[in-house]
C-alpha cells in the first residue's frame, strides 16, 4: 500500500455526504470524472469539477449517462483512476458498461444515491430500490462489490475503499448511497494524506511487446497495461482468451467468466463487510444497511430498554453478501427483522442465507421519507414474543 501525495483536503469538516465522496475520491487519486447532470448525486461531480483543478486531473459533463459510463472506462485505460455518479434511471442506462467493466476487468466506481423510483419516481427523496440492480443489473454472469455508507463520514472513509478494492481486484465497485445520507451533514474528519492507504494499479512492468492484458501470475487477477506505454494489446467485450482477442467457443467462455466470477468469491470472507453488535445473546437481530440503518439503531435501543435481547447486524458491502456470518447467527436467533426502503430486496438474501433456521421479519418501505424507529420497534416486539 502506498499514500497519496496530494489532493487531500484535510482537517475537521462539516460536509454532507455527496460532498465528502467527493473528497474521499480524490484522496484515493481519482483524477478523471464523467457525469450527467442527475438529482440527488449532482453535487459528487459539481465539487469534484470545482476541486479538480487544483489538483490537476478532469471533470466531463457529458451528453448522458451511458456517454459518461464509458468514458470512465476509456480514462482509466489510458492511466487514470476514474468514476461516474448517478441515480435511478441514470443507473439503468448505465448497466451495459458495468456489464463492460466486469468483462474487461477495468477498475474504476460507480456512485449511486439512491432515490424513490421506479421510472422518474421520486427525484428528491430517498429509497433503497437499486441493491438488486447493483448486483444483477447487467446480464450474463459476473461479480461486483457493493458497499453502503450510513454517514458523511463513512462517504469518506468507504469511497476510498471502493476505489482500493476497484485496483485490487480489477473490478467495477459500487458505492450504494441514498438520498438521506447523501443530503445529510455531520463532521468528517479528513486524515493527513500520509495516513490514507492507497491500493496501487496493478501496472505490469513487462517490456512493450510482451504484455496479455489477461495473462494471470496465480492470484486471478491480471497486471494491467495502459494505452500509449508502447504496448500493442487488444480489449473487448466479446468472450476473450488471455491475449484479449476474441475467442468464440464455450471452453474459453467457462474459463473466462468462472475466473471474473472467482477472484470476488475466493475473497468473499474478507469483502463481505459488516457491523455487528450486541449478538452475543440476543433472541432478535436487526439486519439493516445505509440511512436505514440509523434509524434502525434507535429501535434498537429502544428495544433494549424494553429488556428485549436485540442484537443489530449492519451491511458495510451489500455484495458481496455476508451469508456465512448470517448463517452462524441463524442457528441461535430466533428472529432476523430486516428494515428496508424498498418493498423487499436485500431480506431475499437474508432469507437464503438463515435457510430456515430463524424466522425473518421484513419491514417495508416504498422510500419517499424513512423509516419511523417506533415501526421498526413494533417488528421487534412481535419477533420476541
Amino acid at each position: 500500500m502506498q499514500a497519496n501525495p496530494k489532493g487531500v483536503l484535510t482537517g475537521t469538516h462539516f460536509l454532507d455526504g455527496d460532498q465528502a465522496c467527493c473528497e474521499g475520491a480524490l484522496a484515493a487519486g481519482a483524477r478523471f470524472a464523467a457525469g450527467y447532470p442527475i438529482t440527488p448525486s449532482t453535487e459528487i461531480v459539481e465539487r469534484f469539477a470545482w476541486r479538480i483543478p487544483t489538483v490537476g486531473g478532469m471533470f466531463i459533463q457529458m451528453e448522458d449517462e451511458l456517454a459518461a459510463s464509458i468514458a470512465i472506462l476509456g480514462a482509466v485505460w489510458g492511466g487514470a483512476k476514474a468514476f461516474t455518479v448517478t441515480s435511478g434511471p441514470g443507473f439503468s442506462l448505465m448497466m451495459e458498461h458495468i456489464g463492460y467493466a466486469a468483462m474487461t476487468e477495468t477498475p474504476c466506481v460507480f456512485v449511486d444515491v439512491q432515490r424513490g423510483g421506479p421510472s422518474t419516481g421520486l427525484p428528491t427523496l430517498p429509497a433503497q430500490g437499486d441493491m438488486m440492480q447493483a448486483r444483477w443489473g447487467s446480464h450474463g454472469d459476473y461479480e461486483i462489490i457493493a458497499l453502503c455508507p450510513n454517514s458523511p463520514q463513512e462517504c469518506f472513509d468507504v469511497t476510498i475503499r471502493a476505489f482500493n478494492l476497484a485496483e485490487e481486484f480489477r473490478v467495477p465497485v459500487m458505492l450504494m448511497m441514498d438520498e438521506c445520507v447523501g443530503h445529510m451533514t455531520e463532521k468528517v474528519v479528513i486524515p493527513r494524506a500520509e495516513e490514507i492507504e492507497i491500493y496501487p494499479r496493478r501496472h505490469t512492468a513487462r517490456g512493450p511487446g510482451e504484455y496479455w492484458p489477461y495473462e494471470t501470475n496465480g492470484d486471478l487477477v491480471p497486471e494491467m497495461a495502459h494505452a500509449g506505454e508502447g504496448y500493442r494489446f487488444h480489449i473487448t467485450g466479446l468472450t476473450h482468451d488471455e491475449r484479449g482477442y476474441p475467442a468464440m467457443n464455450a471452453a474459453a467462455q467457462d474459463r473466462l467468466v468462472r475466473r471474473l466470477k472467482n477472484k470476488i468469491r475466493a475473497a468473499a470472507d474478507r469483502l463481505a463487510l459488516y457491523e455487528e453488535e450486541a449478538t452475543e445473546d440476543a433472541e432478535v437481530v436487526v439486519v439493516s444497511y445505509g440511512i436505514t440503518s440509523r434509524v434502525a439503531q434507535r429501535a434498537v435501543e429502544m428495544a433494549r430498554q424494553r429488556g428485549i435481547r436485540v442484537g443489530k447486524f449492519r451491511l458495510v458491502a451489500a455484495w458481496p453478501f455476508p451469508a456465512a456470518r448470517l448463517r452462524e447467527l441463524a442457528q441461535r436467533v430466533k428472529v432476523f427483522v430486516v428494515p428496508e426502503l424498498n418493498c423487499g430486496q436485500m431480506v431475499l438474501e437474508v432469507e437464503r442465507a438463515a435457510a430456515g433456521m430463524a424466522r425473518i421479519i421484513p419491514v417495508t418501505h416504498a422510500g419517499g421519507d424513512v423509516h419511523r424507529p417506533e415501526t421498526i420497534l413494533e417488528a421487534i416486539v412481535e419477533a420476541a414474543r
